[in-house]
């Protein structure tokens, strides 16, 4: 009996040592992977609560999500793109609960990955807890013709404006998480990009913070989205216009504009 009553003292003390975790996606057409995705990211070890923010959809992508056991909220406003606009709604609503705590943890997982696994979440978790790091962000083995945005443009800019950051592999990943207290004062900012700038908006950010931040390999990653512009990148000039001058204002924010002068060309 004494076993027995130990291995239950144990489990709750275990039970009572998970943080509690919020999982976000920002969505919009994803009805063929966003049951999948809140499913797959419900069976985290952590038992997450998942919200997915909602950019009108005109498919069943609110309702899925919904009957999968999401939290869904629409978009505040019909703007597209709107990356930027639905991951500070989620965090507001994730950070403004009554029960939200500073030490409550958000993960941020983009909604239309093909091969998502709830490994992802505990991995991205999980170094916040035992890496002693304040954001924690994925990245990932792709397809050769994928990620064009980050090769031709992110990463060179980086290189060259903020070149602490040139050794992230991934700084327009969408799977991020850090506690509530960093995302809060993230969000406290006045220049918050709206669009696609929004990742790597955050990675300079929270670097210029002081925030220390470690990246985790989550393995290979498929986007769905990858068979829209596979054959033509050109589709992603939006994308490359949006996260170019959100590099070129933090640029100026921070005094680094001179530094385009040792460019050569």
């Amino acid at each position: 009996m004494s076993i027995h009553l130990n291995n239950i003292h144990s489990n709750e003390h275990n039970m009572k040592s998970k943080p509690k975790v919020v999982v976000i996606f920002a969505a919009k057409n994803e009805e063929n992977t966003i049951r999948d995705s809140v499913v797959t990211a419900k069976r985290s070890y952590y038992e997450p609560a998942v919200i997915v923010i909602d950019a009108y959809s005109t498919d069943r992508t609110s309702e899925l999500a919904r009957n999968s056991g999401a939290a869904t909220i629409q978009q505040s406003k019909q703007m597209f793109p709107g990356k930027g606009l639905a991951m500070k709604e989620g965090l507001n609503e994730a950070t403004t609960k009554s029960a939200a705590d500073d030490d409550d943890i958000i993960v941020f997982l983009d909604a239309d990955i093909g091969n998502l696994t709830s490994a992802w979440v505990d991995k991205l978790v999980e170094a916040i807890i035992n890496d002693n790091c304040d954001m924690s962000r994925g990245f990932y083995t792709r397809h050769a013709r994928d990620a064009a945005v980050t090769k031709l443009i992110a990463r060179p800019m980086l290189h060259i404006f903020f070149p602490e950051l040139s050794h992230f592999e991934q700084p327009l990943s969408g799977e991020v998480c850090a506690r509530t207290r960093v995302w809060r004062k993230l969000i406290e900012k006045d220049d918050i990009p709206e669009g696609w700038g929004i990742d790597v908006w955050f990675l300079i950010e929270a670097v210029m913070s002081g925030y220390n931040i470690k990246e985790v390999f989550l393995g290979e990653k498929k986007h769905t989205s990858f068979e829209d512009y596979k054959e033509d990148v050109s589709k992603l000039s939006k994308m490359a216009e949006q996260v170019e001058f959100t590099i070129i204002r933090e640029a100026i924010k921070y005094e680094r504009t001179e530094l385009q002068s040792k460019v050569a060309v």
